[in-house]
């Protein structure tokens, strides 16, 4: 089901770039580097979130990167939806996840997209986003595998959506998630052959 656009097509614009270029600030490059950790980019896997973060040693910049990368996908929508509505908030989760993905200072190469995903799920529909959060942290507790905890926690967020009476933004949700999986086409392809890194692994 899609989102009833009541707003003006100017002010959507507005929120839309505003939250893109909220959603584009690489926390993990900006955390790594004032921690003289060094360039995000040359180290694992050469990702800017908390997964490759955590390859560092540091986990408190892990867990710092964790909540920056969420929290702007959520700030994003709930700014969004005080100061306009409900279809500003959509727009607000979906272009804050683009900048994430694809951020103008990065020569468009972001992250992958998970702690966004979720942080926007969380502020869109709480029940839906903790239920998907709850999912991440079940699969990663029985795998010890990131990617596939996101993968399955991507796949799963339509399912609560709908399941919890959410479906104005089951379209949304299902546009993010097949993001979140063409961003990790080179882990699915290491998930098939058995070599992808489990959490916490340093990958030379």
């Amino acid at each position: 089901m899609l989102p009833v656009l009541e707003t003006a097509p100017v002010i959507l614009v507005l929120v839309a770039a505003a939250s893109y270029l909220l959603g584009s600030i690489p926390f993990g490059l900006v955390i790594t580097r004032l921690l003289g950790l060094g360039d995000l980019r040359a180290i694992g896997s050469g990702n800017i979130g908390a997964t490759n973060v955590l390859r560092t040693g540091n986990k408190g910049a892990a867990l710092a990167t964790l909540l920056l990368d969420a929290g702007k996908g959520g700030i994003a929508v709930l700014i969004a939806r005080f100061a306009v509505g409900e279809d500003a908030a959509q727009t607000a989760a979906l272009f804050s996840f683009l900048g994430h993905l694809f951020p103008v200072w990065l020569g468009f190469r972001g992250g992958k997209g998970v702690a966004t995903f979720l942080g926007t799920l969380i502020a869109l529909t709480w029940p839906a986003g903790l239920l998907a959060c709850a999912t991440w942290l079940v699969v990663a507790g029985l795998s010890r595998i990131s990617s596939l905890s996101a993968l399955v926690a991507a796949a799963s967020a339509p399912v609560w959506l709908v399941l919890s009476g959410q479906s104005e933004a089951a379209a949304l949700c299902i546009l993010l998630a097949a993001l979140v999986f063409v961003r990790h086409a080179e882990n699915i392809a290491r998930l098939r052959a058995g070599s992808e890194p489990r959490i916490g692994a340093r990958k030379s």
